[in-house]
């Protein structure tokens, strides 16, 4: 039966992972610039935020590309600059939401600053997401809705854990996080987890800018007691599938593209092991 089911599967998997690929590797969105932080490459600004960013301290705009420095004669070392350029974006109308966030700068694999985390993507910076794919013993899926509050993706599925790694914050310390505050996990339920592999650096045109984000995933199998609780509210169901939902719920968009990713590669690589 799982050999019968495997053949049923593999196809409909790398079909589905090919066209995910060509929606989530994108060029910049048109007018964009690329953007440099302390000499170094770290983005892709939009038209729209440089136009409002053009005047302040720290900021230059070029033809050919935007930079970023902290501004001595201003008094304002680099994240003074950042917090400013972030709050000038969101008076402005750039920006979607504020989240009292910060994340790292980082510019050519070095972190440079911290930022507030609604600047990223209309200055393209590089944001990294750990995921969860949480399996139960007998081969189920453990799956979370995302609530209808949600600024980004509301009432889609998502993998169980699933968020971006903050300023200053290492990816297991971040996986740790986002597994308790989303699920209720104790770092002694995924003793027995993956180590945290990137999947693929995507790059996605959005409406407020650029998602560039390395996506990373670690996969573990949760005990038969152990039931995830969402605690943070951003979660507004948590649910056990298996195969044949599964699919339905990937052939029919049901997933944010982040979470279908995640889920597809988790898929393949157990097709490969001989689990499903």
């Amino acid at each position: 039966m799982k050999d019968a089911h495997a053949r049923a599967l593999a196809p409909v998997v790398q079909a589905r992972y090919r066209q995910l690929i060509k929606r989530i590797q994108q060029l910049p969105p048109k007018g964009s610039r690329p953007l440099t932080v302390s000499g170094r490459v770290a983005g892709w600004i939009t038209a729209k935020a440089t136009g409002h960013l053009s005047e302040l301290p720290g900021v230059h705009v070029e033809d050919e590309a935007v930079h970023i420095t902290a501004a001595p004669s201003h008094r304002m070392p680099l994240n003074a600059v950042l917090a400013r350029l972030a709050a000038s974006l969101k008076d402005t109308g750039c920006l979607r939401g504020w989240r009292n966030e910060l994340l790292d700068v980082i510019g050519e694999g070095r972190r440079l600053g911290a930022i507030e985390r609604a600047a990223v993507r209309p200055l393209g910076l590089l944001t990294k997401a750990v995921h969860l794919n949480a399996w139960s013993p007998d081969g189920r899926l453990w799956i979370a809705r995302r609530a209808s509050t949600k600024t980004t993706d509301p009432g889609l599925w998502d993998t169980l854990v699933g968020g971006l790694t903050g300023a200053g914050e290492s990816l297991d310390s971040s996986l740790l996080r986002e597994s308790n505050e989303e699920a209720g996990l104790e770092p002694a339920d995924l003793e027995n987890r993956s180590p945290l592999r990137i999947i693929l650096r995507m790059h996605r045109r959005l409406p407020e800018g650029y998602q560039v984000e390395d996506v990373l995933v670690s996969d573990c199998v949760l005990g038969e007691s152990v039931k995830p609780n969402n605690l943070d509210g951003e979660v507004s169901e948590i649910r056990l599938v298996g195969m044949d939902e599964l699919q339905t719920l990937i052939e029919t968009d049901a997933f944010t593209r982040e979470a279908e990713l995640v889920v597809l590669e988790g898929l393949q690589r157990r097709l490969e092991q001989g689990l499903i």
